[in-house]
């Protein structure tokens, strides 16, 4: 046999094969990082910008990538051997008996089809990455899983559940009692942790952020039989991964996310760590069933004096950035635009002292009647929370918020208006900070999204973020939004 596959532990397989086949291997799951040239590591000549999934020394590599090392054996006719029955069987569940399991949950809210099937999916993979998009119900799947999870795992194993931020773990507890409509106690099974909580518990079910258990000892994590990651496109994080791989025991491994960032390495890690990619539902559909509002994208393209093209022509990323949120002009433009839309707006920024701030104290001098909300990292859990609570009883108020806090999985049904505020290209963020304002609410059909870009091109030179609106703009058309373009000189 050219290549026997073993497993190791919940993480890592074990490749027994000839050195030739191994170094085969290591070739075959080695890739550049995106951007690895900017990095130090790699400017200090102490990296090659490089990531080898497949380890060459002790020959192990992760779980979830045994469907690639199957297709590398079978594109070079190696005979192959897995060594290992759990990972060769599905569960065996059928569909009737899936039924009657969700049916048993007494579940107040009544689940769509494409929560059922991912639900479903996972159940009979025990190792999947949830593809689905904000607003698609990703909660209610994971609540789902695991209360099967939880009656399925040995009575000393429990389930740890990981989100990034603390308004997060705040937010999958409050919903899971949603879901449970009180017949199951959620007091009783779930534990809550983030800074300054306690990390031991005697209940089941651990619901903390990653920043809280990172650091915490390989033998904390051997009390754990399933792990959830939510929002895991965060997953390639170096602390993350650390993390994941520290859970030997967790054979049930579920992420769940919205987006990826659509590089190779970027997904194969992610998959590695939890299981192949199953694509739930798109927005396009979730829309066309009117499960999320409709979006209306109007790209504003800022077009900056001859003078101050000629001055920032050729400029460094960074410098073009800075002065393009110090620009008083463009400011101004924000705050009018921000003061002048219909309905509850959510204006997103990058830089909290350059920009966010100095937006929010222009607008709210100017506000009126209209409540202003500032939200950043420094924002504590209890306040943010509060907050999100008022704009949902709020028709036309502003919340001024940073990317990091609000990009990520905050639930406000009723944000009728989004503008981005701080230029980006990452495929992420984009589609995240959209997602804030589609999902739906009473009275509000259709959600509009004010992209703005600066045209600082000067004869044949094009701009940093203008080139990175085409990229948006390449976004909008893969997911089929409906956009204008619009120039307007400031």
């Amino acid at each position: 046999m050219d290549i026997v596959v073993r497993q190791k532990d919940a993480v890592n397989l074990f490749i027994e094969c000839e050195k030739s086949i191994a170094k085969e291997l290591n070739q075959y799951f080695t890739f550049y990082v995106p951007n690895y040239q900017y990095t130090p590591a790699y400017k200090k000549k102490i990296w090659d910008g490089q990531i080898r999934l497949f380890n060459l020394y002790n020959r192990t590599i992760y779980v979830g990538l045994l469907d690639y090392i199957t297709k590398f054996a079978q594109d070079r006719k190696y005979s192959l051997e897995i060594d290992s029955e759990n990972l060769k069987l599905d569960n065996e569940i059928s569909k009737e008996d899936f039924t009657d399991f969700v049916e048993s949950l007494k579940l107040k809210l009544k689940p769509h089809l494409h929560q059922l099937n991912a639900c479903y999916h996972a159940i009979k993979n025990r190792r999947t990455l949830l593809l689905s998009p904000t607003g698609s119900g990703k909660s209610l799947i994971i609540y789902m899983l695991v209360r099967y999870a939880l009656n399925r795992l040995n009575h000393d194993e429990k389930i740890l559940i990981v989100v990034p931020t603390v308004g997060l773990v705040n937010q999958l507890y409050r919903d899971f009692t949603d879901y449970s409509g009180g017949v199951w106690d959620v007091s009783k099974n779930v534990h809550k942790i983030f800074s300054g909580e306690d990390k031991e518990t005697d209940k089941k079910i651990v619901v903390s952020t990653w920043q809280s258990l990172y650091n915490m000892p390989k033998e904390y994590f051997e009390q754990f039989g399933a792990v959830f990651g939510d929002e895991c496109h965060l997953f390639k994080a170096k602390s993350l991964v650390s993390l994941m791989t520290k859970l030997n025991n967790a054979h049930f491994r579920i992420g769940t996310t919205g987006t990826l960032d659509g590089t190779q390495t970027h997904k194969l890690v992610i998959e590695g760590l939890f299981g192949l990619v199953f694509n739930v539902t798109s927005t396009k559909k979730l829309i066309e069933k009117k499960l999320l509002s409709d979006v209306s994208i109007e790209c504003i393209i800022l077009d900056h004096d001859d003078a101050v093209k000629s001055e920032m022509k050729r400029s460094a990323y960074q410098d073009e950035i800075k002065f393009l949120i110090t620009d008083e002009k463009r400011n101004q433009f924000i705050k009018k635009l921000t003061l002048n839309v219909k309905g509850n707006t959510l204006l997103l920024f990058n830089f909290v002292d350059l920009h966010g701030k100095v937006l929010h104290d222009m607008i709210q001098k100017e506000a009126g009647d209209k409540k202003v909300f500032f939200i950043y990292g420094g924002t504590d859990a209890d306040q943010r929370e509060k907050i999100r609570h008022i704009l949902n009883q709020e028709e036309n108020a502003i919340l001024i918020a940073s990317y990091g806090t609000c990009s990520t999985g905050i639930n406000i049904p009723r944000i009728n208006n989004v503008i981005f505020a701080s230029p980006s290209k990452s495929v992420i963020r984009v589609l995240q900070s959209i997602g804030r304002g589609l999902r739906k609410a009473e009275g509000k059909d259709t959600t509009k999204v004010y992209d703005l870009s600066d045209d600082l091109c000067y004869k044949s030179y094009i701009n940093h973020t203008m080139k990175h609106l085409d990229e948006r703009v390449k976004i909008y058309n893969n997911e089929k939004f409906q956009y204008s373009l619009k120039r307007i000189k400031i």
